[in-house]
């Protein structure tokens, strides 16, 4: 398997496994500041490495009522602070081609949301910044499918390829998870991860917006790290339940410590 490296960090074959974690979006400067020190200082505790996540434009909302998000502008300005003060490393969604450029000026990881998972021009822009590009496997694909859309992303020559599971739709506004999925796709030489948050989620489950099921995520947590993920992708906040997205789907922040020590202990004997 090919190793990803992010800054400090290697991702993939028997490196240890990743946290890659935050908000959902980004809501403000200091919120952003504050969440992203605080899990360095839980990943720190429990000696895993950590990769910020929050994105700038959620620009894939069911309402158009929904927030969004600042901008990129405003978003990338926040994300290039977070690297400047809490010193690691940030991800964030890219939607549109012409976003690129700019993004890939602050970004450590280009992340191709799942619903953009087949779009092969937005796809191969991304791979040609050099960038890690993490793809997000689409609710609607097989994890056979996600072969064809890394060699989309090999041609280009960058190797520094990264996979996200993220669920399957099992009939409406719902997903369930194959964790054969994972062993499938890290066939393919490149690293994991499992995006546990999303895939309790329940798309418009709520009508005008999502659902989703956070009591389910620490099991699934677990037993994605026994089935051999190199990554974890959590959405995390201070207080989910009035988070302005994705709220029913993110775990409370508070919880996350003793969620990752748990997975520590799995890993430690695999």
């Amino acid at each position: 398997m090919r190793q990803v490296k992010i800054g400090k960090i290697t991702i993939g074959d028997k490196n240890p496994l990743v946290l890659i974690a935050g908000p959902c979006v980004i809501e403000s400067e200091s919120s952003c500041l504050n969440i992203a020190a605080r899990l360095k200082e839980i990943s720190e505790e429990v000696k895993m490495p950590f990769i910020f996540k929050s994105s700038y434009d959620k620009a894939n909302r069911l309402s158009l009522g929904s927030y969004r998000g600042p901008g990129i502008k405003k978003g990338l300005e926040i994300l290039h602070k977070v690297k400047q003060k809490i010193k690691v490393p940030v991800l964030s969604d890219v939607h549109c081609q012409k976003d690129i450029e700019d993004a890939a000026q602050v970004l450590d990881i280009l992340q191709i949301p799942a619903f953009l998972c087949r779009q092969t021009d937005l796809v191969v822009a991304a791979a040609k910044t050099g960038k890690a590009v993490n793809i997000k496997k689409g609710q609607f694909l097989a994890p056979w499918d996600m072969q064809p859309i890394i060699k989309k992303a090999e041609l280009t020559g960058n190797k520094s390829i990264i996979i996200t599971e993220r669920g399957f739709c099992l009939g409406y506004n719902n997903l369930v998870t194959d964790l054969r999925a994972i062993s499938i796709m890290r066939a393919f030489g490149y690293p994991v991860v499992y995006d546990a948050t999303h895939s309790i989620q329940l798309p418009g489950g709520k009508g005008g917006c999502s659902g989703g099921q956070r009591e389910f995520v620490p099991g699934l947590c677990r037993a994605a790290a026994a089935f051999g993920c190199d990554g974890l992708f959590l959405e995390v906040h201070p207080y989910p339940d009035s988070a302005p997205c994705d709220g029913p789907n993110m775990i409370d922040i508070r919880t996350l410590e003793s969620l990752l020590r748990q997975i520590k202990r799995i890993e430690g004997v695999l």
